[in-house]
């Protein structure tokens, strides 16, 4: 399987992207996935986007940048994480 490349990103690229990168890897490792993320603010996600497989991000983006976007914030609330790490794990799969 090819290593894929996860485009994290939030407002500043620094807090929550920080979290949901953590909580990525940490699934990734369970499931013996190797991975490598990016993490960047919103705002730079149109730089980053062409070498990304996906992209995840704690706010709504208005464009995709012609990649699957993952809406990771319940892994800041922990109200839907389970669903958010599975939907991450799949498309890391894929």
């Amino acid at each position: 399987m090819r290593k894929k490349t996860i485009l994290v990103a939030c407002g500043t690229g620094i807090a929550t992207s920080t979290v949901v990168t953590e909580k990525i890897l940490e699934a990734a490792k369970k499931e013996n996935l190797d991975v490598n993320i990016i993490q960047c603010k919103v705002s730079e996600i149109k730089s980053y986007a062409e070498d990304a497989d996906f992209i995840v991000t704690t706010t709504i983006l208005k464009d995709s940048f012609g990649k699957k976007s993952i809406n990771a914030l319940p892994l800041i609330t922990g109200i839907g994480e389970e669903q958010v790490l599975k939907e991450i794990i799949e498309e890391i799969k894929k």
